[in-house]
């Protein structure tokens, strides 16, 4: 199939819609076999428990071509299982996860001239997510629910190379403890907007969130885990109950690891250690490692000793050899890269 006349190359992470998405209802206690539909509109009921209640989850993925012609997903099997997390505690039905990575997979085939060709630095991005259809008025989970997968081919992250970025510590709380802070629901990104809009305003381009407990305590940003290199090289990524359990995150801990020999730390990092670290970045599904060259706190910056030239070399090998798992050019773990037949 004839890919698409779009302009690869210049392409933002921005929504455009493509031919064809999935979409299943959850009625009378079961999802039906879902279909693919050429309609990108949703008809609800005003009182719809998502607008009433912000009933919804979502998962991000990408897929893309590789130089041998192939399309591959990068560990949707992960996505499934986080995606049936977050369901069940916003008190939702979990979607089959076998049937999500299947549905995944056809929804990507039937949009196969969307994915950008191989050496773009482009992707098809592909967005699951489910939420509450049925009328709700009073405090209480919807009784119906639609599972549905977009896709929208996006660019990459970084144009023009990886550059470091200048971040602030936010006073701002991202989770409770005890919340929500472990799922990807939507009601989290919500509620990091105002800061991060307010963030944007006054030039920096992310927010720290420490723990809401202490204040103490490193988390994440409003979508993406920390990562921190040792002066000795060790990698460490912060744990917290709050957290969201990024795939990206747990790809790179095992890659550091096993293909590139490094000691491993996932532990709790106290905000007091950051002057002891000498690479910073965060990580993700959009960019898979953003590097951090400066922290503000309340004024006072904290320069990262990778500077805010260029990304720092463990970082930069580790975002590499991840990349390189992902397009097939290296040999991943088995059951890593899934093929869309």
């Amino acid at each position: 199939m004839a890919k698409k006349n779009i302009d690869w190359a210049n392409l933002s992470f921005t929504y455009q819609p493509t031919d064809a998405r999935f979409v299943s209802m959850y009625q009378n206690g079961a999802w039906d076999e879902g279909k693919i539909t050429e309609d990108p509109n949703i008809v609800m009921n005003e009182c719809a428990g998502v607008l009433q209640y912000a009933q919804t989850v979502f998962e991000g993925l990408k897929a893309y071509d590789t130089e041998d012609g192939r399309t591959v997903l990068f560990r949707p099997d992960l996505n499934a299982a986080r995606l049936a997390d977050s369901a069940r505690r916003l008190a939702m039905p979990a979607y089959d996860e076998k049937r999500f990575v299947e549905n995944v997979i056809e929804t990507v085939k039937a949009n196969a001239d969307y994915v950008p060709p191989y050496g773009t630095g482009a992707s098809l991005y592909v967005r699951p997510y489910e939420f509450g259809i049925s009328p709700v008025i009073g405090v209480a989970p919807a009784e119906d629910y639609m599972f549905r997968i977009l896709t929208t081919p996006v660019g990459p992250y970084f144009k023009g190379g990886v550059k470091p970025i200048y971040i602030k510590v936010s006073d701002y709380d991202r989770a409770a403890p005890h919340g929500t802070g472990h799922i990807k629901a939507g009601l989290n990104y919500a509620m990091s907007l105002y800061p991060i809009v307010q963030a944007h305003e006054e030039g920096f381009a992310e927010n720290m969130y420490l723990d809401a407990a202490t204040r103490t305590k490193i988390e994440e940003t409003g979508g993406a885990n920390f990562l921190f290199v040792t002066k000795d090289d060790k990698l460490v990524t912060p744990k917290s109950d709050s957290i969201l359990p990024s795939i990206t995150r747990r790809s790179l801990m095992e890659v550091a690891e096993k293909y590139m020999g490094l000691e491993v730390e996932h532990r709790e990092v106290y905000f007091d250690e950051i002057k002891e670290f000498k690479e910073v970045g965060l990580c993700g599904t959009a960019a898979v490692i953003s590097p951090i060259g400066k922290i503000n706190d309340h004024g006072t910056d904290i320069e990262i000793p990778s500077g805010m030239g260029e990304i720092g070399p463990v970082l930069k090998e580790l975002r590499q050899t991840l990349v390189d798992i992902q397009e097939c050019r290296i040999e991943g773990p088995e059951g890593w890269v899934v093929e869309v037949k």
